[in-house]
């Protein structure tokens, strides 16, 4: 598989190329071997040199990397079982949101999160990861479901937003986003919010009201992306790098403003490095919080969730 490097990333492009080049050489295998040993040294200090100073704007472009693991990519790792369940029972069945009934360890559980499809063919399927409407009365639907079976639930975001066209709006696109957060700020069920990727929007919002909410490393969270900040603000996309920087949209900036309460570590270089290593930090953060969240008397964590969306905006 031929990898694909951000901009930023092109020095540690030379270098991995160059260990490629060396592997399919004439040349003996002990210089072989030597090289590439420190060659892989080499890669491993310039990605972590690089990858401590990422601004704003590189971490955009590492949490939209074409590589990055999505829903799918995560159920095949951190559940030992998943049914998919379809439709809203309105309209369709929007497949930029998926969700089913599964199991991750001792926990039986409902997954619900976006997906923006690999090849060309999925992302048109899965309309690049953004929702119409249909797609949160599907997940709406699945919540109430895990309500009503005692199921905790947990949510994988990573959209650039609800999908904005007209026919989206006649459906009633703001309402069923607003309806989801409603729905979950009272569901009788522990609720887990991973941020994945992007948290765009309203359309990241509708599956992101929970108990405990966790940000991948280089994810981020937004109320609009930093090309439609800069043609609102400056009227100029091209100034999204500086709308990134003033956004504060990063996990570590999130988290000062106390949007959110962990942030998982990704290995280096990014989640799309290792999808395995990736998988397996998000279950054991999911396991944990699912040990504590399970604990909780329902009265208590409606009164927790209650004050966390009460205490926003307040530092």
């Amino acid at each position: 598989m031929v990898k694909s490097y951000l901009d930023f990333e092109q020095p540690i492009a030379e270098v991995e190329n160059k260990i490629l080049e060396l592997e399919s050489s004439d040349l003996s295998k002990e210089v072989i071997k030597s090289e590439v040993i420190s060659l892989n040294e080499s890669a491993v200090k310039l990605t972590e040199k690089i990858y401590s100073n990422l601004t704003p704007w590189q971490n955009v472009q590492v949490a939209r990397h074409p590589e990055r693991p999505h829903f799918i990519d995560y159920i095949e790792r951190i559940a030992d079982s998943f049914d998919e369940l379809h439709g809203d029972r309105h309209f369709s069945d929007d497949r930029a949101v998926l969700g089913g009934i599964g199991s991750i360890g001792d926990y039986k559980v409902v997954l619900i999160g976006h997906e923006k499809g690999r090849t060309t063919e999925e992302k048109i399927e899965h309309n690049f990861g953004m929702s119409q409407p249909e797609g949160y009365r599907k997940a709406c639907r699945l919540m109430k479901l895990a309500e009503r079976f005692k199921l905790p639930i947990i949510t994988l975001v990573d959209t650039p937003g609800a999908y904005p066209g007209i026919d989206s709006e006649e459906r009633g696109q703001s309402e069923a986003i607003a309806y989801n957060l409603q729905i979950m700020s009272s569901l009788k069920t522990p609720i887990l919010v991973n941020i994945v990727g992007e948290g765009g929007s309203g359309g990241a919002l509708a599956l992101g009201v929970g108990d405990h909410i966790s940000m991948l490393e280089h994810a981020t969270y937004s109320v609009a992306s930093p090309e439609a900040c800069a043609s609102i603000v400056w009227r100029d996309s091209a100034m999204a790098p500086q709308a990134a920087e003033a956004m504060k949209i990063s996990a570590e900036s999130i988290l000062g403003l106390k949007l959110i309460d962990e942030i998982i570590k990704e290995p280096l270089g990014g989640a799309h490095r290792n999808f395995d290593q990736t998988s397996e930090n998000l279950k054991n953060s999911i396991l944990l919080s699912l040990d504590r969240l399970t604990q909780e008397s329902i009265p208590s964590l409606l009164e927790a969730r209650y004050k966390r969306l009460m205490d926003y905006g307040s530092l």
